[in-house]
């Protein structure tokens, strides 16, 4: 199985949007003098919401980033939250570039590749709630039908495996790449969001509870 911890970060306020992914990329470097931190975290990409286009129809404007993070198993998630090294360096700067501490807006999940193409920079990441009532049969297709969303190349589905942080109640969230931010908005703008979203996804999580972005890979490693 692979893991992978995720952020649905909002920046600081005294932050500009177009200052964010700079601020961003600032701290991440702070990683390289984490020599624990190293070793767990296998691959980075820092995802930031795209700001030199139109805005896509229905897409959230609330935050700012996701950081899709792969780790080397389970025990990461819980044992880097105490590590001396990330609370020396990481943990200090972190209120310079966010609304809040990491661990406050960090999520576990599991993660399924229901399309295995190449990852790009362009993507939409959908933060999915289960609708209420949805039987695991209509959880499953609405998994199976994500990989059918218009335009789209490499899909992921990660499912959301521990208790996640107060106000971010989401139990899967999906990544859907595509060639180009171009073709992102070509494949997904007539309709919009939700509209543009398979039948079978749509019927079995909470839309309007959940959250669509927009993003583009501003830092990468691994």
């Amino acid at each position: 199985m692979n893991w992978k911890m995720i952020y649905l970060a909002r920046r600081n306020p005294g932050l500009k949007p177009e200052e964010f992914p700079q601020a961003w990329r600032e701290h991440s470097a702070l990683g390289a003098q984490c020599t624990n931190v190293k070793a767990k975290v296998l691959s980075v990409a820092q995802c930031s919401r795209v700001l030199d286009a139109p805005a896509l129809p229905g897409a959230n404007l609330d935050y700012d980033g996701v950081n899709l993070l792969g780790i080397r198993d389970r025990a990461v998630s819980d044992d880097i939250w105490s590590d001396p090294e990330t609370l020396a360096i990481m943990r200090p700067d972190e209120p310079r570039v966010f609304d809040r501490y990491v661990r406050d807006f960090t999520l576990l999940c599991s993660e399924q590749v229901l399309r295995d193409e190449p990852r790009t920079d362009s993507l939409l990441v959908g933060f999915v709630q289960r609708a209420a009532g949805a039987s695991d049969t209509a959880w499953q297709s609405a998994k199976a039908a994500a990989a059918g969303l218009p335009g789209a190349g490499r899909c992921v589905w990660n499912a959301v495996e521990a208790t996640p942080p107060p106000g971010y109640p989401y139990d899967a969230i999906v990544e859907w790449w595509y060639p180009a931010d171009e073709a992102l908005r070509a494949a997904l703008t007539p309709q919009g969001l939700p509209a543009s979203l398979p039948s079978a996804l749509s019927a079995g999580i909470a839309v309007p509870a959940s959250v669509f972005m927009h993003l583009r890979v501003t830092h990468r490693r691994g």
